[in-house]
């Protein structure tokens, strides 16, 4: 640690915390995607199912999981207060607007909620990231 670190707010662990959880259900969520089977997608609801119908070609699947895995690592950054964790956020911002525009373009959506959620929270973190390192709180 620096000598001259600043010492994190209660609401930084807090914001580190939460942003650890949601990148793994991102994570989660790309496993799932991945690795599920014809007949798991049977047992699901037919709405559901018409999601796991939708076939992605290779570049967005692989913009999902740099998006996913880039964040979760850059949460475990932030957590031990590392500078490097804005360089993976910004990865992950990226990626995930990547993936975001071709959805919106090319795949009938029922909400954009999800999916503008998703944006905001990527630019969101990468912004408090870059703060954080900026306020010295991160090494």
């Amino acid at each position: 640690m620096s000598i001259n670190s600043t010492k994190p707010t209660i609401a930084f662990w807090v914001i580190s915390v939460l942003a650890l959880l949601w990148n793994l259900i991102g994570v989660m969520a790309y496993l799932t995607r991945a690795f599920i089977t014809d007949e798991m997608i049977a047992t699901l609801p037919e709405p559901q199912q018409a999601e796991f119908a939708v076939v992605y070609p290779a570049w967005v699947t692989a913009a999902f999981a740099l998006a996913v895995f880039c964040g979760a690592l850059g949460t475990i950054a932030l957590l031990i207060r590392k500078k490097w964790a804005t360089n993976l956020f910004l990865i992950s911002a990226i990626a995930a607007f990547v993936q975001h525009v071709y959805i919106f373009l090319n795949v009938e959506v029922n909400s954009f909620i999800m999916p503008v959620l998703v944006l905001l929270i990527c630019v969101f973190l990468f912004w408090y990231t870059k703060k954080c390192a900026d306020d010295g709180i991160l090494n």
